[in-house]
């Protein structure tokens, strides 16, 4: 409930208070409150967290993380975490490359964006019309053309 409204601190709060009981399911509500309010700093401060707590990622952890790093230029972070779900043996979904291919498109970093269109076609992973459009906009944002 706290992810929908504008209460993301309430939702680390009650986090923070409740050692106890997180879990990947808690995690994945504050990351994602975080996200949805463009506070991705504390969304990626949540995610070490839940490293140091040993709580399990999962494909809607790394989602959430990516989705947070959308704004003020952020691809960078979100690379670093598709890569960290690579290694961590994390599958990638079409929201986790569409989220990141709009984090490349918010940072005019069309090459990257593309590279992702790449691996969605090669890992077999269902292209959507979100990933389409902002490979699309990082193209007219940064191409060459």
């Amino acid at each position: 409930a706290c992810a929908k409204g504008a209460n993301w601190e309430k939702a680390v709060q009650i986090l923070e208070q409740s050692r106890r009981v997180s879990n990947t399911i808690t995690f994945n509500a504050a990351v994602s409150a975080c996200g949805k309010w463009s506070v991705w700093e504390k969304a990626l401060q949540l995610l070490t967290v839940m490293a140091q707590r040993k709580v399990e990622f999962d494909t809607v952890t790394f989602n959430a993380g990516i989705n947070a790093c959308e704004s003020d230029g952020g691809w960078e972070l979100a690379l670093q975490l598709l890569r960290t779900m690579a290694l961590s043996k994390v599958e990638s979904d079409t929201i986790t490359l569409s989220s990141a291919i709009s984090a490349c498109e918010k940072g005019g970093e069309w090459e990257k964006a593309l590279q992702l269109i790449g691996w969605m076609v090669q890992s077999k992973i269902e292209l959507n019309t979100i990933a389409f459009n902002a490979a699309i906009s990082a193209c007219e944002k940064g191409g060459p053309w």
